[in-house]
């Protein structure tokens, strides 16, 4: 017989897990049955996402970057729950504007979280996903192959998260372990939303073609990712017509590039181009545990 439910009782570890694509993944998987260890900077979110899930759900506030505190993570939960056999590399922030103003220390700390915190990540559980033959599933974004300018520190790291995850994939794929990357497009987050207030940021999101400038809606998109979980797909694409894209990828760099030097100017004379900051509440949680607010 079919087992209809693959993941059920399954120990997943998501990170990112206190709002937006991380929170709703977690509802998604709590539905299938799956326990779950949610990991972030902000302890007291992580235990309203935790106290409305119908499963186990357990709360590490942590940084993903810091290597010495996601091993003790890792460590208590392989101790408390037993290894993971899922672990979603969610967690990350952004900012945008252009990159000759830019606030070093942001953009700086837009690449941390979001590759080298995936790395972080995916080292302290490495020894769970052995044992369980388990998978991993990185979140990239349409930035991993269609940079768009002002965004300089988001899609430089998301293009290195999917580096990241292909080198790991093919290192593991004799060990059992699958590696997945999903695609993400506009996602209706506080990220998205905040981003949308600055004008240059949103006029660009408005000069891309209908489909492409869509923002889906949290639980639609944590649907499709869960679906790649159960499936332990390579990639993931959210929404999944964005797979047409990748035939057409060596042309979209001077695709974007065409059309910038069209739009930005005219875009100038409207709107001042200024830095945002790393965008949303979670980009404050961000700079506030950083000390920086």
């Amino acid at each position: 017989m079919l087992d209809r439910n693959p993941l059920e009782g399954r120990l997943a570890v998501v990170t990112g897990a206190a709002r937006g694509v991380g929170a709703g993944v977690a509802r998604e998987l709590a539905r299938r049955g799956v326990r779950l260890a949610l990991l972030g900077r902000e302890g007291e979110t992580l235990e309203r996402v935790a106290g409305a899930l119908e499963t186990e759900a357990h709360c590490f506030e942590v940084d993903v970057t810091d290597d010495a505190a996601m091993e003790r993570v890792a460590y208590e939960i392989s101790a408390r729950l037993g290894p993971a056999s899922i672990v979603v590399a969610n967690a990350g922030v952004a900012e945008g504007g252009p990159f000759g103003t830019s606030d070093p220390v942001s953009w700086r700390r837009v690449v941390e979280v979001n590759l080298v915190g995936s790395a972080v990540t995916a080292r302290a559980f490495l020894p769970g996903l052995l044992a369980t033959h388990g998978y991993f599933l990185q979140i990239a974004s349409t930035a991993s192959f269609g940079a768009a300018p002002m965004m300089s520190a988001y899609c430089a790291s998301k293009a290195g998260v999917e580096s990241f995850a292909q080198s790991l994939r093919a290192e593991l794929a004799h060990r059992r372990v699958g590696v997945g990357i999903a695609y993400l497009s506009w996602v209706s987050t506080d990220m998205i939303r905040d981003a949308d207030r600055y004008d240059v940021l949103r006029e660009l999101r408005g000069h891309m073609p209908p489909p492409a400038r869509r923002v889906h809606p949290v639980e639609q998109v944590a649907g499709w990712l869960v679906r790649g979980v159960e499936r332990r797909s390579p990639s993931v694409y959210a929404p999944p017509w964005l797979r047409l894209a990748q035939p057409v990828r060596p042309l979209l760099p001077s695709l974007v590039t065409w059309v910038s030097r069209r739009q930005l100017p005219r875009l100038e004379e409207r709107a001042r181009f200024e830095a945002t900051g790393l965008l949303g509440a979670g980009g404050r949680a961000a700079r506030a545990a950083d000390g920086r607010e």
